[in-house]
């Protein structure tokens, strides 16, 4: 097996991702854009109780991050899932398609971000035309990312700030308005009519889950995080119960200020919420929070993509090209530029509403490998200290991506079969040319 590190035991990636800049790291992600749309959602299928699916999710969520957790720290290596696939299991295949899924959902929700970021919300401020737009906004983002995991840290501090800042907003506005005694703080305690409260949970629950997808994307930097065995569980763990927490209070104040039927309709529920308050605040402020939640988003998920395309291009999985970095920058240049480009016919094709459907499904794929891997691997023994998890947390990690994978629709399944089919047939062209070359 090929490794990233050198004959020193030093990575030749350049470790420069504090703990605190892991947690903003993490943070951001699993924040990301989609929170502007999923409280509506929930509340449409919950009703006024938005809290209790969130915090059920979170609790999906922390089980997998737990299993996360242990691997990073005992293998902290780039290619996050597809590594500790390839250690669990010692079949390339398997250990392929589970990082090709990471890879597949990763680029393709790069592409989805960056026609959000060219769409309704920049419209607020300038009328460009969609595709170019989001072709020059993916440039940027790749430039950034080329630039240096240090610099590309820094912009999402400041961008995950901004996001939070934004939600935070909302909720003390929410707050203000309660307090002068308007509102229905009541309803936040009130389930969907006509709907067992198990059953209304369980279905937001599923879509509250996609909020918190996003954790797993730091295990693909794990090579770059200084003092791994001690930073990335507080981040982890640190950055998932913030983020619950914000969504939490987010999905109170809104359904608190409104009820859940007008929430359900709206394409932009937290800008109604603001504006149901009464108090002035301008429409392009939370357009221009909307635009740096979704660059942020897009910056992070190229990063990880990048990584992942790095790390398993150097466990042989992908050609070895990939693997080059820059040698003043100490980044993976080229497996930056071949994934924007790929975001970029992803970007242009137009069928990323297809797409998007399935990112969930290979997610949870990934998820399921990676928690019966850290259950294999426990007769693994390494020398560095490392974070464990109780047994019985894997297990119950598996049952919860079991439940999940039970309620996706057929049509979702057909287009991840189609895509993990065309995942194993580069995977064969790959190996024949290894063989050809030998």
């Amino acid at each position: 097996m090929k490794t990233s590190v050198s004959a020193a035991g030093e990575s030749r990636l350049k470790q420069a991702i504090t703990g605190p800049a892991l947690f903003l790291f993490i943070l951001g992600d699993v924040l990301g854009a989609g929170v502007y749309a999923l409280v509506g959602k929930i509340a449409g299928e919950a009703g006024g109780a938005v809290w209790v699916p969130l915090l059920v999710a979170l609790g999906f969520a922390m089980l997998t991050a737990a299993s996360y957790a242990e691997l990073v720290t005992k293998y902290p290596k780039a290619g996050g899932a597809a590594v500790f696939a390839e250690r669990a299991f010692g079949i390339p295949l398997l250990s392929f398609l589970v990082g090709f899924s990471m890879l597949a959902a990763g680029v393709t929700s790069a592409a989805g971000l960056s026609l959000a970021f060219a769409g309704d919300y920049l419209s607020a401020f300038l009328d460009t035309p969609a595709v170019p737009t989001a072709l020059v906004f993916l440039t940027i983002v790749a430039l950034l990312n080329a630039r240096g995991i240090r610099e590309s840290l820094g912009a999402n501090a400041v961008m995950t700030v901004i996001e939070v800042s934004g939600l935070l907003f909302v909720v003390l506005l929410a707050a203000r308005f309660l307090m002068s005694g308007a509102g229905e703080p009541a309803r936040v305690l009130e389930f969907a009519p006509d709907v067992s409260p198990a059953i209304a949970v369980l279905g937001a629950a599923l879509i509250a889950f996609y909020s918190f997808v996003g954790f797993e994307v730091s295990a693909n930097v794990a090579e770059e995080v200084r003092n791994v065995q001690r930073n990335y569980p507080r981040a982890l763990f640190g950055a998932l119960l913030v983020a619950g927490l914000v969504y939490v209070g987010v999905g109170m104040a809104a359904t608190a200020v409104l009820p859940p039927a007008v929430l359900a309709e709206s394409s932009a529920p937290l800008l109604d919420v603001v504006r149901a308050t009464g108090y002035r605040v301008p429409d392009w402020l939370f357009a221009a929070v909307a635009l740096v939640a979704v660059a942020n988003g897009a910056l992070l998920t190229m990063i990880m993509s990048s990584r992942l395309a790095y790390g398993m291009a150097d466990e042989g999985l992908l050609p070895t090209f990939l693997t080059r970095v820059l040698p003043e920058r100490r980044t993976p240049w080229l497996a930056i530029l071949v994934t924007t480009l790929l975001a970029m016919v992803l970007t242009v094709t137009g069928t990323l509403r297809a797409l998007a459907e399935t990112v969930v499904l290979l997610l949870l794929f990934v998820f399921m490998a990676t928690n019966v891997a850290v259950l294999m691997l426990r007769r693994d023994r390494v020398a560095t200290p490392h974070f464990r998890t109780p047994t019985a947390l894997p297990v119950l990690a598996i049952l919860s991506c079991l439940l999940l994978l039970s309620q996706q629709s057929a049509g979702t399944w057909l287009r991840a079969a189609l895509l993990m089919g065309l995942g194993a047939l580069l995977y064969g062209l790959g190996r024949w040319q290894t063989r050809r070359g030998r």
